[in-house]
């Protein structure tokens, strides 16, 4: 029988989703900590990778198991056995041939901005004091609408067949001190979002114009593009399946 699990985590503590060896990784930890209450080898696959110190607050993954388990029972023993920054909020029985990545038909990211010093947004937020146009990035956010090919933002030498996505959402709202730029896509290249939330930066700085946006991103030169903003700013925040309401 397959399973999802929806969770979420906090992602200063972690390498990233994904197993790496000789570093902490969310997936890891989900696997041992399964593996020892369900008394067998357990390989959980996620939906998708998040970087080193990202965030999640609502990701999936899938793992088989022979026979039925007890959803609510499993969620309470995995939350009192993982570590406080990831919690388990339900397992979802599933048909044997779903998948957690490959069947997700839309994801969205949001990135965190703090424009006044705040104590308490160190780990979840990045500090940015300078002043923004926000308009003229909201400008910006219509022109990734005409394009699919995002090469101009993926990392380089990314293992991919394609830099095609299809982006439905993109904005920035501003409440109070804080900025947070919303995107929702069907797929997202590796450093995609933290390059976009760069290049608008940018932007609002007045560095570079509206113009300058389009073509960087028919250059499909990553070099163009703007910096990587700091990964503790962002956040996975849903992950969207036909099957599952």
């Amino acid at each position: 029988m397959r399973y999802f699990i929806e969770l979420a985590y906090r992602g200063t503590n972690y390498h990233g989703w994904q197993y790496q060896p000789d570093a902490n990784s969310v997936q890891e930890t989900l696997n041992k900590a399964l593996s020892v209450l369900l008394k067998k080898d357990i390989d959980i696959v996620g939906a998708g990778r998040t970087d080193t110190g990202v965030h999640a607050k609502k990701m999936y993954a899938h793992f088989d198991h022979e026979t039925a388990i007890d959803g609510p029972k499993l969620v309470h023993k995995l939350n009192s056995y993982l570590p406080k920054d990831i919690v388990i909020y339900k397992l979802i029985p599933v048909t044997d041939d779903a998948h957690a990545r490959f069947d997700a038909t839309k994801r969205t990211y949001e990135y965190h901005i703090h424009t006044f010093k705040d104590a308490f947004e160190t780990d979840g937020s990045w500090l940015h004091q300078l002043p923004l146009d926000i308009a003229k990035m909201n400008e910006a956010c219509q022109i990734l609408f005409r394009h699919k090919d995002f090469e101009c933002f993926s990392k380089t030498h990314s293992d991919v067949r394609t830099f095609n996505c299809v982006i439905f959402e993109a904005h920035w709202k501003q409440i109070g001190t804080k900025l947070v730029f919303t995107i929702s896509a069907d797929r997202f290249l590796r450093n995609m979002v933290r390059a976009i939330v760069g290049t608008m930066i940018n932007i609002g700085l007045g560095k570079i114009n509206l113009d300058d946006f389009e073509k960087i991103i028919e250059s499909k030169d990553r070099g163009k593009a703007g910096f990587s903003v700091p990964a503790h700013g962002l956040y996975l925040t849903q992950i969207e399946y036909d099957y599952i309401p």
